[in-house]
């Protein structure tokens, strides 16, 4: 299948791509459709094989926060470590665009693990990475104030699409960051007078 190819970190092992085959089951959800709930039991650990999917944690009050993206090739090592442990979600997988997923039983982890060094070294590089991006939004929540957040999050929603027309609504960018509406348009209209963006309806465009 061509969607295995862009699981990199797995090389050309035709072994593996068979396995992957073989024990997961490949699901279509469309933009904004929830793929991984919070507080649930984990079944399945999703790799995505088309699209992007957005990762969030919520608060005791339920406002919730980003935490990063999943692109092609990757997984929600976050989801891998609770299922493994056999403990509920913490977090809330969001399809960002339309999407394929290939969701593989937490019961066959420990046969890839087993079986393939490939899954090993996949899993450690997943890991690694997803723990610099956490390192990132600590560091932002912590030490930047919004403005450099919101310049930050508009940069790499960009650099995601490939376009710097953005199509995300105030109320959509402050849930993205965990802060108010009226903080966000406030933002934008300072940066805008700065010619830092362009905004239009529903629309911000970076400059």
């Amino acid at each position: 299948m061509n969607q295995f190819k862009k699981i990199a970190e797995f090389g050309n092992s035709a072994e593996i791509t068979a396995d992957l085959q073989k024990y997961g089951t490949i699901k279509s959800y469309k933009e904004g459709e929830i793929l991984i709930h919070e507080n649930r039991s984990i079944q399945s650990i999703p790799i995505i094989l088309k699209g992007s999917v957005k990762v969030y944690q919520s608060d005791d009050d339920f406002r919730e926060m980003l935490l990063y993206y999943l692109k092609e090739g990757e997984t929600c090592i976050m989801s891998f470590l609770g299922g493994l442990y056999n403990e509920n979600s913490k977090i809330k997988a969001v399809a960002h665009e339309d999407c394929e997923i290939l969701f593989i039983p937490v019961h066959k982890l420990s046969i890839l693990t087993k079986k393939h060094p490939q899954w090993v070294d996949y899993i450690f590089r997943v890991y690694h990475q997803r723990f610099q991006e956490l390192l990132e939004v600590v560091n932002a929540v912590a030490f930047k104030k919004m403005d450099e957040r919101l310049l930050q999050y508009l940069t790499k929603k960009s650099e995601m699409t490939g376009s710097k027309s953005i199509t995300i609504t105030h109320e959509e960018l402050a849930n993205e960051l965990g802060t108010a509406r009226v903080v966000v348009s406030r933002l934008l209209k300072q940066m805008e007078k700065e010619n830092l963006v362009q905004l239009e309806r529903n629309k911000v465009i970076l400059l």
